[in-house]
Order: C-alpha cells, then structure tokens, then sequence
C-alpha cells in the first residue's frame, strides 16, 4: 500500500511539473506583461512570395545578392494599434544576431514590399532601428561556411500606438511591447553556404 501511495505521489509531481511547463510556453516570456497574470496571444499568420516557412531564402535577399529585404505579407490583426517586426539569427557563432528592426508598422498594413529603404524613418510612419551591423533596416543573411542558420522574421501586433522615437535598441523596444502584444507570428527563412 506504501508503495502504490509513493508511485501516485510521484505521478502528482510529474503531472504538476508538466502542467506548469506547458503554462510557461503558452505566452512568450520575454513579452508577458506579468509573470501572475494570464495574458492571451493570438496568432497571426505571416508568409513571404519569396520562400516558405522553413524553405531557403533566395540569394536576392541575402548579403550574397542584392541584400534587400524580403516581401511580407500577414494576416489583418482586428484590434491592432501598429505592428512590429524583428528578423533574428539564432544560430551566429557570437550569439543571437539581429538583422532588421521595424516598428511603429501602421495598423493598416498587411504587407511590406521587397527592399524596403535602409532608412531610419519612413514615409509612412514606421522607424526601422539599428540591426546588429549597425545599419537601420535590414541586412541580408551572410553566416560563415557551414550549417545553414535560421533567420526568424517575428511580427507582432500591439494594442496601443508605442510612440516611440528613432534611435532605440532592440531590449529597449521588447519593454515598451511588454503587456501591449495581442498576436503574434513567424516566418522561418534558412540560408547556408
């Protein structure tokens, strides 16, 4: 009887451990707006007519051609007050490497054309920040000789209009978002050499 007790115990523990692991991942941690509330993300679905999620990113937009940005395309969020949009690299050798940084997107916009200007401001609204090149807006794919990397192109919408002036970070720009993320999507792109 002892013995059945401890296993069911056990089994309570694991159940318990697992329930609050499955919690964690439901909403992404570094934009939670507290770790004691619940908060609701939905998803949002954004594609490119030049490669699918998971698909090899054409050289055309990498640093070995034209290095312009990709065409985006998303699904209308309702209740959206701007759109935001990062493109990491996981996979650099130094760490996670930033490739574009695009916010203050309207909330009108369901779509951004291939090669986007490398300014930092413009004309419609949006502020493209400093990539981990130090360049605003975007810079292609170039990773070193080996396994091909994975560029995440994140586009989130936000519930209220962040105002933010030109010249922020990355860090700087995730806790402004913080509590203010209704959906959110990604397009996985790779490139290797």
């Amino acid at each position: 009887m002892k013995r059945i007790m401890a296993i069911l115990a056990l089994l309570m523990v694991l159940t318990a451990t697992a329930l609050s692991a499955c919690a964690q991942q439901a909403v992404p941690g570094d934009l939670k707006a507290d770790d004691n509330m619940a908060t609701q993300v939905m998803a949002l679905d954004i594609t490119s007519p030049a490669f699918k999620d998971g698909e090899r990113i054409p050289v055309k937009y990498t640093a070995d051609g034209d290095d312009m940005s990709p065409p985006l395309n998303w699904s209308r969020v309702e209740n959206a007050s701007e759109y935001v949009l990062i493109c990491d690299d996981p996979d650099a050798p130094g760490g996670t490497f930033t490739h574009w940084i695009m916010y203050n997107i309207p909330s009108g916009f369901t779509s951004l054309p291939a090669g986007v200007r490398q300014e930092e401001e413009l004309d419609y609204g949006a502020i493209q920040s400093k990539n981990s090149m130090g360049n605003p807006g975007y810079n292609g794919p170039s990773p070193p000789p080996g396994k091909p990397h994975r560029y995440i192109f994140k586009l989130y919408a936000l519930d209220a209009r962040l105002n933010l002036p030109a010249g922020i970070t990355k860090d700087q720009l995730l806790t402004a978002m913080k509590g203010h993320v209704i959906a959110e999507g990604s397009l996985t792109g790779i490139y290797g050499r």
